[in-house]
């Protein structure tokens, strides 16, 4: 499905479900493929939508690329399908536009959940390492960028045993358009220290993130937690930083549970 949002970006989502409105927000260099297990997993629960950010699948490849204006992104898509308020879900990249919403929408926000993701703002040494995974793109393309990330991105036994997965995920980065996955790259580089906000989230909050995550380690999503007042962490094992890939029935169950309070409170 199209989305024709008022400045003439076009987003290309999936939906499934009804009832309350879950957003599922993609990382990087992902697309909305990557919520497949949770299409098809949680629509009992919500109606879950999973869109294709700017200038990724198959959305316009239009700057600009900003976490902000991401943000502003997925409120008008809200606003074309006449949604008030959303649980938001975002993972890794997804998670820094959540708190950009937050920021600036917050009355658009029922509930958060923050899978594999953390408020700090990237450290020179990430900055620079972003910098070197642009010029890859830049001089070898998408699919050694594929190549590169398959290791941050998975737990050593996903990779080992479900190759077929591997292949998913290898497949999925190499077709994002070098124009999204670099701009991408540079607004993350970019965004600001969210951990301020941390204090302040007033909605239901679900940290949920993988064991064996190296990029987002649990140690970080536990202390991110900490941070946010009457929120919950669930760490899955076996997994490593995509998880809703890695273990889709460990992460719908706590997700559906999450849901389930947020809709009886």
């Amino acid at each position: 499905m199209i989305a024709l949002l008022p400045d003439g970006l076009h987003l290309a989502y999936e939906e499934a479900g009804s009832g309350t409105a879950l957003l599922l927000v993609h990382g990087w260099p992902h697309d909305h493929t990557m919520w497949a297990g949770q299409l098809g997993g949680l629509a009992t629960y919500a109606r879950v939508l999973a869109p294709d950010l700017r200038g990724i699948g198959g959305s316009t490849v239009r700057g600009p690329y900003t976490i902000d204006q991401y943000a502003d992104d997925l409120v008008a898509f809200f606003d074309v399908l006449g949604i008030a308020r959303a649980v938001v879900c975002g993972l890794s990249m997804g998670g820094y536009i959540a708190f950009a919403m937050l920021r600036r929408h917050r009355d658009r926000i029922r509930g958060l959940v923050l899978a594999d993701t953390r408020a700090t703002a990237d450290t020179n040494e990430v900055r620079a390492n972003r910098a070197r995974l642009i010029a890859l793109i830049e001089q070898e393309g998408m699919t050694a960028l594929a190549e590169r990330q398959l290791q941050p991105m998975l737990a050593r036994a996903t990779i080992e045993r479900h190759p077929a997965l591997v292949d998913t995920v290898r497949q999925m980065m190499a077709s994002v358009p070098p124009d999204g996955a670099i701009g991408a790259l540079r607004a993350m580089a970019e965004r600001p220290d969210s951990t301020p906000l941390l204090e302040t989230v007033d909605v239901p909050t679900l940290v949920v993130g993988g064991a064996e995550d190296t990029v987002t380690p649990p140690d970080v999503l536990r202390r991110m937690a900490a941070s946010i007042p009457n929120s919950r962490v669930e760490i899955l094992e076996h997994s490593g930083h995509l998880s809703p890939l890695e273990r889709p029935a460990a992460f719908n169950h706590v997700v559906s549970e999450f849901l389930g309070a947020l809709l009886y409170d």
